[in-house]
C-alpha cells in the first residue's frame, strides 16, 4: 500500500518526509521489528531499560511515577535510542496519568457536564502541558467511547457521554490542545466500548450494534475525528459481529481493521493495540499467532508485552514463517516513523524542562461548572445547620482516608457535627428506630465507587447485619437522606429510594469542596448529565430495535 505522508494525517514538510525515508533505508529486519513495539517500563534504572532499549523499540510507556524519576527515565531512553521514541501516558482525566501528584482536572465525563468544549480544550491544555515537561509525547486520550449501557464496568465516567455529536464536540477540542503543543493523541478504543457490560481486559468483550446503528454513532464519532486530522487510533479488544461476521477481537481482524477503519471510514494514520496483555486479545489466539497477526491484521504498533524476549522472537518468527509480510511490516514502519516525524522527533528530542503548571483556578471552575443535581425530590437542599446539624456521614466504595476527612472537614468546619459511619459487630448494637431518628438530622452518603481495569462491576457492596445495620438505607423514610456520588453516575439504579441525588463524578479535592459548597447552597448547580442518570439504557434499547 502506497502511503502518501504529504496529506492527512501527517502533513509532512519535504524534511520530515526526507527523514522518514533515509531512517527507514538505513533499518535491519530487526530495527524494523523493534519499532513495532511499546513496552511498558517496569523499571525506571538505566541497566534496566538497556534490556528493552536493545531491541530498538519504537516507543515507552510508564505508569505515574515523581516527575524527577519519570523525566530522567525518557531522557536516558531516548539519549540511548538511535531512532527517536514515542513516550506515552494515560491522560484521560490531565497530567496525573503521567506524574505521580500531577494535576488531576477531571474525569472526562465532568468535562461534558459542564456543557461547554471550551473545557476538553483546557483538559487537553493541562495534560499536554505538564505531560510534556517531563519528556511525553503521546497521549493515550482522548476516549471517545459512547457510555451507552450504564451496566458497563470500565467505559463510565471516562467517556464524554452518549451522544455523538457532545463527545465529538469535546474530543476535537482536547485534540486541539495536543496539536498546539506538537503532541500526539490516541482515539479509543476502535470499534467502540460502552455497549457490552462486560471488561475486555477480561474476556473479548462485544460491540452488538448493527452496521446501520453502529454507523449513527461510533461510525459518526470516528469518521468525524479521522475527517478531523486525528493521527492515532488505539484499537480495543472488541468485536463488533454484525461487521466482521466473527467474534475475533478487533486488534486481531482485518475486517475491521482494514476494511472498517482504513477503507470505509478512510484512515490512514497509526493504528495501536490496546494492553496485549489482556484477556480479550490473550483467550482469542494463541499468543506466538496473536503477535504477527495483529501486525498483519492491520495494527502498526504493539501494545506492552507478557514476556518482552518472547514477544519479540514470536513476531520476527512469524515474519519468517509467513504469518506476518514484509510488505505489511514495512507499511507499519512508515507509519511509525511518520507519526514520529510529525511531531517533530525527525528534528530531535524535547525532554522537557520539568516546569507544571498551576491550574488550580481552572480546576475549580470545572468542578463548579461539572457537578450536577440528578434529583431533589424531597426538597432537601441546600443543608443547614439549622435544620441537619447532626450528620451521620457513609462512605461507600473504596475506604479512602483522603476522600473521608475531606468531606467531614468541609462539614465540619460549616458547623455540622458528623458521625462517622463505623460497621456494626453485633446484633446488640443495633439501634431501634426512635433511637436512629433521635440522633441525627442528616445521613450523607458519599459514595466512592471508581471504574478500574479488571472489575466485573461498579456498583455498590452494602455491609449489612442480618439485615439490620445503618449502612442499607432503610431509614430514607424517617431520616432526611442525600446519596452524594464521587464517580459512578448510575447509582440511582442502586438507591431510587433516595430522593436527592447529586453525580460529582470525580473524587478529587476540589471536585468534593465544590460538592459540599453546593449542597449547602453557597453555589448553584450547573452540570448537565451527559448520560442518563436514571438508568433505563434508553438510547441502547433504541439502537438495537432499529437494528
Amino acid at each position: 500500500m502506497t502511503i502518501d505522508l504529504t496529506k492527512k494525517p501527517f502533513n509532512l514538510t519535504k524534511n520530515q518526509q526526507s527523514w522518514v525515508q533515509a531512517t527507514f533505508a538505513q533499518m535491519s529486519t530487526d530495527e524494523k521489528i523493534g519499532q513495532l513495539f511499546l513496552p511498558i517500563g517496569m523499571s525506571k534504572e538505566g541497566k534496566d531499560l538497556d534490556q528493552l532499549l536493545k531491541y530498538h523499540i519504537g516507543g515507552l510507556f510508564f505508569r505515574p511515577g515523581p516527575k524527577e524519576d519519570i523525566h530522567q527515565a525518557y531522557q536516558y531512553a531516548q539519549n540511548h535510542s538511535k531512532i527517536p521514541l514515542l513516550t506515552a501516558a494515560n491522560l484521560e482525566d490531565g497530567s496525573n496519568g503521567a506524574i505521580a501528584g500531577g494535576t488531576a482536572y477531571g474525569r472526562q465525563m465532568a468535562v461534558s457536564a459542564a456543557n461547554d468544549p471550551e473545557y476538553a480544550y483546557t483538559l487537553g491544555k493541562i495534560a499536554a502541558h505538564d505531560a510534556k515537561a517531563v519528556g511525553v509525547n503521546w497521549g493515550f486520550s482522548p476516549v471517545v467511547d459512547l457510555d451507552l449501557n450504564f451496566k458497563n464496568p470500565i467505559i463510565n465516567v471516562r467517556s464524554y457521554g452518549n451522544n455523538p455529536d457532545q463527545v465529538i464536540a469535546n474530543a476535537k477540542e482536547y485534540i486541539r490542545a495536543f496539536d498546539e503543543q506538537h503532541l500526539l493523541t490516541s482515539i479509543k478504543h476502535f470499534p467502540g466500548d460502552g455497549v457490552d457490560e462486560r471488561d475486555q481486559h477480561l474476556l473479548t468483550s462485544v460491540n452488538s450494534l448493527s452496521v446501520s446503528a453502529w454507523m449513527k454513532t461510533y461510525g459518526k464519532v470516528y469518521r468525524s475525528l479521522i475527517d478531523y486530522g486525528v493521527k492515532a487510533v488505539m484499537v480495543g479488544h472488541i468485536a463488533f459481529p454484525a461487521y466482521s461476521h466473527d467474534k475475533l477481537p478487533a486488534t486481531l481482524n482485518p475486517r475491521l481493521l482494514q476494511d472498517l477503519l482504513r477503507k470505509e471510514l478512510g484512515f490512514a494514520g497509526l493504528i495501536i493495540t490496546d494492553a496485549s496483555n489482556m484477556v480479550g486479545m490473550n483467550s482469542a489466539m494463541d499468543r506466538k499467532q496473536a503477535v504477527p497477526t495483529a501486525i498483519q491484521s492491520g495494527c502498526d504498533m504493539f501494545l506492552f508485552y507478557r514476556d518482552f524476549a518472547e514477544d519479540f522472537n514470536y513476531m520476527k518468527e512469524g515474519l519468517a514463517s509467513g504469518l506476518l509480510t514484509e510488505e505489511r511490516l514495512n507499511e507499519a514502519v512508515i507509519r511509525i516513523l511518520a507519526a514520529k516525524a510529525s511531531i517533530g522527533l525527525s528534528e530531535g528530542v524535547d525532554h522537557g524542562n520539568l516546569h507544571l503548571g498551576n491550574y488550580q483556578a481552572e480546576q475549580a471552575e470545572l468542578a463548579d461548572y461539572a457537578i450536577t443535581l440528578v434529583k431533589d425530590d424531597d426538597r432537601l437542599l441546600p443543608l443547614t445547620v439549622r435544620k441537619n446539624k447532626r450528620v451521620l456521614l457513609e462512605l461507600l466504595g473504596k475506604q479512602d482516608e483522603r476522600v473521608l476527612s475531606r468531606v467531614k472537614e468541609r462539614l465540619t468546619e460549616r458547623g455540622y457535627a458528623v458521625t462517622v459511619y463505623q460497621p456494626e459487630t453485633n446484633l446488640f448494637e443495633v439501634e431501634s428506630v426512635e433511637e436512629f431518628k433521635s440522633k441525627y438530622d442528616l445521613v450523607l452518603y458519599v459514595a466512592n465507587v471508581e471504574t478500574e481495569s479488571n472489575q466485573t462491576t461498579a456498583r455498590i457492596n452494602w455491609y449489612t447485619l442480618y439485615g439490620l445495620g445503618n449502612n442499607l438505607p432503610w431509614f430514607v423514610k424517617e431520616v432526611p437522606t442525600v446519596f452524594l456520588s464521587l464517580g459512578n453516575p448510575y447509582h440511582y439504579f442502586d438507591v431510587p429510594m433516595i430522593g436527592t441525588i447529586v453525580n460529582a463524578y470525580c473524587n478529587y479535592d476540589h471536585f468534593i469542596d465544590a460538592a459540599i459548597a453546593k449542597l449547602t447552597g453557597e453555589s448553584q448547580f450547573k452540570g448537565v448529565s451527559p448520560v442518563n442518570a436514571l438508568c433505563d439504557n434508553q438510547i441502547l434499547e433504541e439502537l438495537k430495535r432499529e437494528s
